[in-house]
């Protein structure tokens, strides 16, 4: 399928989704958050994809944000609806898709731009990245799940000075925060994220699915995320990776897991 802002890559089983709207520091739109909805989507049905990265186009952003153009004259109630559209449809599908995705921020992650990130399952920087929440400036609160996911990620303390002041922090500041895993060189980054998804792709797809679900049902209001563990550990006995995986250790070969 072809995108007006978005542009796919698929190689040795990685689909590199790259943000594309370099004029606009690749900022979010309807149309754009919309191309991403289609793209995640499509790539949970192709059994080729096995992890996703999410990048922007060029060396200055990853996402610097929404366009602001186009709710700058929104109603409560309209802007209320943008919040909602765009998390269903992209925020959290992305964080809770069943195959890895892993943010490769380069540049300027702002706004929406540090929402997508951290929907993302983890992150890595490149050494020139900023990240912030910066909506209050304009008189707003962070609308694609902001106030929730950076503190589970940084901590409550640090997530309410973050939002308040609006301010930046830098990649090293990120990654003392736990908002990243890792800081590497901005030409190294693409290879780098690359590099752990090949050691993601040696294990179970099955196994990392469940995994994921019952990481995220921690998150989840009302639902105990202990039980959600126990089921899934359960449901993975019935899946032929499970048979692949225990009689491979048993036999000392490696595994070759067929994903179901």
């Amino acid at each position: 399928m072809s995108y007006s802002n978005i542009l796919e890559e698929i190689d040795d089983n990685i689909l590199t989704i790259t943000i594309n709207r370099p004029q606009k520091l690749n900022a979010l739109n309807r149309e754009t958050i919309q191309e991403l909805h289609e793209a995640f989507k499509e790539a949970k049905a192709d059994d080729e994809v096995k992890v996703v990265i999410i990048t922007g186009s060029g060396e200055k952003a990853f996402v610097a944000g929404a366009d602001i153009s186009e709710f700058s004259d929104f109603s409560p109630k309209e802007g209320k609806k943008l919040a909602a559209e765009g998390q269903e449809k992209l925020f959290n599908y992305v964080a809770n898709f069943p195959k890895p995705v892993i943010a490769a921020v380069n540049g300027f992650a702002l706004g929406g731009g540090l929402e997508l990130a951290m929907a993302a399952h983890f992150r890595i920087a490149s050494d020139n990245a900023k990240m912030g929440l910066p909506e209050v400036s304009l008189g707003v609160i962070p609308g694609y799940g902001g106030t929730q996911r950076l503190p589970q990620l940084v901590g409550k303390g640090r997530a309410m000075e973050m939002i308040m002041t609006a301010g930046m922090i830098d990649a090293n500041q990120a990654l003392q925060y736990n908002l990243v895993n890792h800081v590497v060189a901005l030409d190294e980054l693409q290879e780098f994220a690359e590099g752990i998804a090949g050691k993601i792709m040696k294990n179970s797809s099955v196994a990392i699915g469940a995994a994921i679900k019952a990481i995220n049902a921690n998150y989840e209001d009302g639902v105990n995320g202990f039980e959600t563990e126990i089921n899934e550990f359960g449901r993975s006995f019935g899946t032929e990776d499970f048979k692949e995986g225990t009689s491979a250790f048993l036999n000392k070969r490696k595994a070759d897991f067929p994903g179901k």
